[in-house]
């Protein structure tokens, strides 16, 4: 079955991203900004190789936390799942930009039934659906669900900052809650091309888009949002230009800074409505989630946050229901 309801009801089955990165030889500078300073110097200091090589045991230690998150799942009964390793051939055609196969969220995401293809604006992320789609292959397609594709971006002109008009759609941006669905938007990664085409797409079945503007330092809507449990949710309030979404304004807020949305500081993982993932890091957030019940499981995922994206980021779901 492939159904996702919410953000929260129960994971039972979920794709676990791979840990494959090669640093862009040219980097752009404005699309780093979301990074710690330690990892934007990191990106320029081993430009263009590839991270296994230029960094063996932060590397192994990366692939460590990924079987640690594994190993939390299957306790508690989900049905996890890998995409392949990237190809030799994928890598080459990436050239000077850069390659990636290492936050599952991001590249394809559900609602409801549907399975959507994103359409991602980094260009070293541009072709990071390619080692989903043989899980697309065996766990999709034969389910009684839709599969859909967000149409490919425009060509930008090469001095274009903004990478062209898109659409751009990434599921880091893409938050469910039931037929709502909210869509970030920071310049960064989705844009409201891509809400309005999700809007179009999902508005046959009685889904609910809403378009969030977020600061321009924040790179997807779950990195100042995270969704714990019906009436309870972690967030940076600044972060919202344009206020807290109406359909969480009567929420019970766990507050952050927007000076901590760069340490994925909202970026846990509910495994249900009742237990929740996240650093120890972020011990003060575990103490208030526990304040309301909940049980929640600590995994040290440093690495992975350097990066960007932590264990919302590092996970896709394709069946959450209760």
């Amino acid at each position: 079955m492939i159904f996702v309801e919410s953000e929260f009801a129960r994971l039972q089955t979920v794709v676990l991203a791979e840990s494959e990165f090669g640093f862009p030889a040219v980097p752009r500078p404005e699309d780093l900004r979301f990074l710690t300073p330690e990892a934007r110097e990191e990106v320029q200091q081993y430009r263009g190789r590839d991270h296994a090589e230029a960094l063996p045991d932060v590397h192994r230690a990366w692939e460590l936390e990924r079987e640690a998150l594994k190993r939390m799942l299957e306790k508690y009964g989900v049905k996890v799942l890998h995409p392949r390793k990237l190809l030799p051939e994928e890598k080459q055609a990436a050239g000077v930009d850069g390659y990636s196969n290492f936050f599952a969220r991001d590249p394809f995401f559900t609602v409801g039934n549907s399975v959507v293809e994103g359409s991602m604006r980094f260009l070293h992320r541009r072709n990071e659906v390619l080692p989903i789609r043989g899980i697309i292959e065996r766990e999709v397609m034969p389910e009684d669900c839709h599969y859909v594709a967000v149409p490919r971006p425009a060509i930008a002109a090469p001095d274009d900052a903004t990478l062209g008009p898109g659409p751009f759609l990434e599921g880091g941006d893409v938050l469910v809650l039931g037929k709502k669905v909210l869509v970030g938007n920071s310049g960064l990664a989705s844009n409201a091309q891509g809400a309005r085409w999700l809007q179009k797409y999902l508005g046959h079945w009685g889904y609910d888009v809403e378009m969030t503007r977020l600061h321009p330092d924040v790179l997807h809507l779950d990195c100042a949002l995270g969704l714990i449990r019906e009436g309870l949710m972690v967030i940076c309030e600044e972060a919202f230009l344009d206020g807290v979404p109406s359909i969480l304004q009567n929420w019970t807020p766990i507050p952050v800074d927007l000076s901590e949305t760069g340490t994925l500081i909202t970026n846990g993982l509910p495994v249900s409505s009742g237990v929740y993932i996240t650093d120890p890091a972020f011990a003060r957030i575990g103490e208030q989630v526990e304040a309301h019940g909940i049980k929640v499981e600590y995994i040290d995922f440093r690495i992975s946050r350097s990066f960007g994206g932590s264990f919302r980021c590092s996970t896709q779901s394709l069946l959450r229901k209760d």
